[in-house]
Parts: C-alpha cells; sequence; structure tokens
C-alpha cells in the first residue's frame, strides 16, 4: 500500500496557516511550505506567476483584503501518484469553497457585504517535503452571479452553490485501498476513450451510458450550469458542447490521479477547439481556442457518478475577443 500521509499532512499544515495568516504574512506563510522556484497556475486574469512574493501579492492579498475572515471549506481531499509520468511525481488535491463576507470589490466586482462562495479546486505537486506547484482553478464568473452581475446568457442548466459528494466520503485524510484508486482511474479512462472515439451515428445518451449512471450529476461551472440524470445532461450540456464546436483537438493532460472512489485530472490546456455558434448563448467566431479544465469524479461501482467540473471560461472568451469580467464590471460601474 502506497501511503500519501506525509504529502496530505504537509499540505493540510500549509491550508490551515495560509487561511489563519494576515494578509502581511501570506508571503512568509507560503515560504515556510514552498519551493524557491514555486510555480502556480490560476484563472483568468491571473494565468501563470512566478515566484512566491508574487502569488500572494497579486492573488491571496487582494482576494484576503476582499473576501474575510476566509474559511476553507472543503468537500474532496485526496492524494495520488500521476498516472501520466509513471508515478514520478505525487499531488495533493483540494475540492471545495472558500467563502467569506464579501467586504470589498475583487477583480471590479462589487462587494456585497454578505457571504460568498468561491467554487475552487486546488492540484498540488509535492517534492522532497514542500510545495513545488500548484494549479489553482476558480469559478469566478459564479461570484460575479452572487454579486448581483450576469456575465452570460442565460445558461442551460442550474446555478448552483454546489455540494459535496452525495456519499459524504471525499475528505481521505487517511491511506486508503490502492485497489480502488484504481478502479477509479479505469473508469476514468474509460470515458475519456469514449469521447475520444465518439461516432455521431451512435445516439449520445447511448454513448452516455457506457461510462455514467443514469442518475449522474455534472456540476458544471458558472454559465454552464449544473444537470441532473443522463437524459438532461445530453440535453443540457454535452450535447450542446459538442454541436457548439468543430475541430476538437485534446491537448492532454498535467496531472491525473485517483484515490478510493474520487479521481481527476488538470490540464494546462486541455483541448483546443472552434466555436461555431449557440454554445452558451455567444456566437461562433470561427476562431480556435483553447480550454484550461479540471475534473474530479465519483465513481460508484464500476460507472461514474458525479462529475465537478472547472473550466477557464474568461481565458476561453477572452481569446475569442470578449472580455466577459472586464465588460460585466464596466457595466457594474456605470
Amino acid at each position: 500500500m502506497t501511503s500519501f500521509q506525509s504529502e496530505k499532512q504537509l499540505v493540510a499544515e500549509y491550508f490551515a496557516a495560509l487561511d489563519a495568516a494576515t494578509a502581511g504574512d501570506i508571503a512568509r506563510v507560503m515560504a515556510r511550505y514552498c519551493s524557491s522556484d514555486y510555480r502556480w497556475r490560476g484563472c483568468h486574469p491571473f494565468d501563470e506567476i512566478a515566484g512566491i512574493e508574487s502569488v500572494a501579492a497579486r492573488f491571496w492579498e487582494p482576494l484576503r483584503g476582499a473576501i474575510r475572515p476566509m474559511q476553507r471549506r472543503q468537500d474532496i481531499y485526496m492524494a495520488g501518484l500521476n498516472a501520466l509520468d509513471d508515478g514520478a511525481s505525487t499531488w495533493v488535491v483540494s475540492m471545495g469553497h472558500l467563502v467569506g463576507l464579501f467586504d470589498a470589490p475583487w477583480l471590479g466586482i462589487p462587494a456585497t457585504g454578505k457571504m460568498a462562495f468561491l467554487r475552487y479546486c486546488e492540484f498540488n505537486r509535492v517534492a522532497d517535503g514542500r510545495i513545488a506547484e500548484t494549479a489553482l482553478f476558480f469559478d469566478i464568473p459564479h461570484l460575479m452571479i452572487q454579486a448581483g452581475l450576469n456575465p452570460f446568457p442565460p445558461q442551460t442548466a442550474a446555478h448552483l452553490v454546489q455540494p459535496g459528494p452525495m456519499t459524504h466520503d471525499g475528505l481521505m485524510t487517511g491511506d486508503t485501498d490502492p485497489e480502488e484508486g484504481r478502479r477509479t482511474l479505469a473508469a476514468i479512462d474509460f470515458m475519456i476513450a469514449e469521447l475520444r472515439n465518439w461516432q455521431e451515428e451512435v445516439p449520445l445518451e447511448q454513448e452516455l451510458r457506457r461510462s455514467w449512471h443514469e442518475d449522474m450529476i455534472w456540476w458544471g461551472p458558472a454559465g454552464i450550469g449544473a444537470t441532473y440524470t443522463i437524459e438532461r445532461y445530453a440535453q443540457q450540456h454535452s450535447g450542446a458542447f459538442r454541436a457548439g464546436f468543430a475541430n476538437r483537438q485534446f491537448l492532454g493532460h498535467v496531472a491525473k490521479v485517483a484515490e478510493g472512489s474520487f479521481g481527476g485530472f488538470f490540464g494546462w490546456p486541455n483541448l483546443r477547439l472552434t466555436p461555431t455558434g449557440g454554445f452558451m448563448g455567444m456566437p461562433g467566431t470561427g476562431k480556435p481556442g483553447e480550454m484550461r479544465v479540471v475534473d474530479i469524479y465519483r465513481r460508484s461501482g464500476d460507472k461514474l457518478a458525479e462529475n465537478w467540473v472547472f473550466i477557464d471560461l474568461l481565458h476561453f472568451w477572452m481569446q475569442q475577443g470578449v472580455d466577459i469580467l472586464g465588460r460585466t464590471t464596466d457595466l457594474a460601474r456605470r
């Protein structure tokens, strides 16, 4: 049995220290836990930031100054060897919400003085007792909607503050049976293979039933939304997504891990595809763009039951010439 206790403990201690730190102490806390050549990736408008001091100054300090006091509410916590580098790297994954009172503007999004939930999923690569690399995805459009802004046309599925797993067993702080993780990884890989081999003559719902439970839930990002059952997932997201893009090209992932009944991956980017119009109510541009995506899954038996999805939609539409964040916050200031 492979144990990830030291890596999990390191990241848990880092989270506790980071969450308790005052704004002026964030860089010092990060220096205690992160490597000197620390690499950080985040959603637009942050993208890639090099160095602990810059990450603290550009991301954490403004966010913590706006949403305070901040509380981390985790729904999934897992670790595993990266299936994409033959297990050479170890990653710890945390997913949930950063919660606090939205008392000051952030990124031009007006403060509400009320509770706000920032959905996040964070992948941390641990090496030599330090956090060497972080990919932190967060749903900024979800926060914009909570502030009364409408960054996108009406979405096809439901807008929700999303709960964690139905089974309430996503916080894996101890050791787990590695065979369960292998089964989860196999289920994810089978689903991905089905996507790549998709043929239009096979009905979409029939294809999905090979990988998914009938009562599956797809917890999508703001702008798309959450949807329940294979039938509604096909209607409210999967079918629209396939119809709204041409020239879909898979670019690979950076890390893919699984532990117990949970697993997931992130890419930088995952996909290249060309909008043909209609998806998310947006026009076709004929211009290829790249999507950065996180997928986190819960397996039940040999099929997938839940899927939490983070897509850096602000980055994607910016490539299409549409500054969603800028235009929406500009309207809010008028």
